[in-house]
């Protein structure tokens, strides 16, 4: 009997059915080149706007040849974990390079975001304690409160009173209270209030937490990210970060006091249980801060980009947010369809006219909310954005979603 026969894994099978009837299955689609611009997927040329390399260094030429100098120097791979024989000073190196742009005491170095944001939140809290999330924070968030097995409260949307409301619920409660939020939200890519919240923690005697995996390399001085865009260094406890999106490499960060990261060196399952990364990433990811530092034009071009892109789609009679919808305030720029068929239907319509541009619906966002979502990034030219708004204006006329 074949895999594909037993019976054990037909409610699978039955589920996949039911996403291909609603129009809402999809395929991977398969990189055949650099993360560009203008790239190839699936043997087609496409102008990307779907990657989160936000400010084109994953393929930067000095993150290439940092990558290939380390790997000569240290070989692929650090062969332990990093409590047992896999620290490599290149690692070390790396954290402390953060810790000096996000201007914090300490940095720990994470295989991924998702496992910094999850691998942190389960190891500080326990079932005696708090947790008070925005409720558009990132999956890693929640999967991290869940390990964690405390008492989780949810709050509105970026509503400070309805926070400070549940806030003053468990003030009198024995154990350790979390504000948390995204610096910026993945869908919607509007700023989170980590200025109001983190006074707020301040307050009530709460741990504030951010996770800044989007607004890294965007937001602040240089990129350094919302707690620097809102001059709350020494107040936030907890700043995540990636390595994966603005960076352009791989993995993702916890900065904070020097307790908090021995803490999380010594309690934090994904850091105590996964090897460490190639010495390729963690020079590639050095060489990335560094270009951060040394060319803020880079920044300042995604920002041109995004105010022009996003201008010409609201003049075109798109809707990117507001309303009843989180408003775009980033280059993440959702355009709103409200049904899923109609969200992944576009999308491959957008593909199939030679623009790469994701379609997300339920779960990931709420019912009624699907939405192609656009990142425009630095190195895009203006004949590149001309195409595309061409192209989506054509599509949504077709399809009866523009007059």
């Amino acid at each position: 009997m074949t895999d594909a026969a037993r019976p054990q894994l037909a409610y699978l099978t039955a589920a996949m059915d039911e996403l291909k009837a609603k129009g809402m299955h999809f395929r991977l689609r398969v990189l055949d080149d650099q993360q560009a611009p203008v790239c190839h997927y699936d043997g087609k040329e496409v102008i990307n706007l779907a990657s989160n390399n936000y400010l084109g260094l994953a393929n930067h030429p000095r993150l290439v040849e940092a990558a290939i100098e380390a790997t000569r120097k240290f070989g692929v791979g650090s062969g332990a974990v990093r409590t047992i024989a896999g620290t490599m000073r290149i690692h070390m190196e790396l954290e402390e390079k953060i810790a000096v742009f996000k201007n914090v005491e300490a940095c720990v170095v994470f295989q991924s975001g998702f496992a910094a944001n999850a691998g942190t939140v389960s190891a500080i809290l326990g079932k005696e304690d708090f947790i008070l999330s925005d409720e558009l924070n990132h999956a890693s968030i929640i999967d991290g409160a869940r390990l964690s097995r405390a008492k989780i409260k949810v709050f509105r949307h970026k509503d400070v009173d309805h926070c400070e409301e549940l806030l003053k619920e468990v003030q009198n409660e024995p154990g350790h209270k979390l504000v948390i939020t995204d610096g910026v939200f993945s869908m919607d890519g509007d700023v989170g209030p980590v200025d109001k919240l983190g006074m707020l923690a301040e307050k009530y005697g709460a741990i504030m937490m951010v996770d800044d995996a989007h607004a890294s390399g965007v937001l602040g001085r240089n990129g350094r990210g919302s707690v620097d865009h809102f001059g709350m260094h020494g107040r936030v406890d907890v700043q995540v970060g990636t390595l994966s999106k603005a960076i352009g490499s791989l993995g993702g960060y916890v900065c904070g006091s020097k307790d908090l990261i021995d803490y999380l060196y010594h309690r934090a399952r994904p850091f105590l249980f996964s090897t460490s990364h190639p010495p390729a990433v963690a020079a590639s990811c050095m060489a990335a801060f560094d270009i951060l530092e040394q060319e803020p034009e880079r920044i300042e071009r995604l920002w041109a980009n995004t105010r022009y892109f996003q201008g010409e789609l609201k003049r075109m009679g798109f809707n990117i947010g507001g309303v009843n919808t989180p408003a775009t305030e980033t280059p993440i720029t959702p355009v709103i369809l409200g049904e899923g068929r109609a969200a992944m239907e576009m999308s491959r319509e957008l593909f199939d006219q030679g623009v790469m541009g994701t379609g997300i619906a339920f779960p990931t966002v709420p019912e009624g909310k699907a939405r192609i979502r656009l990142i425009v990034t630095s190195e895009h030219t203006r004949a590149q954005l001309d195409r595309a708004l061409e192209t989506l204006e054509k599509a949504a006329k077709k399809r009866g979603l523009l007059q």
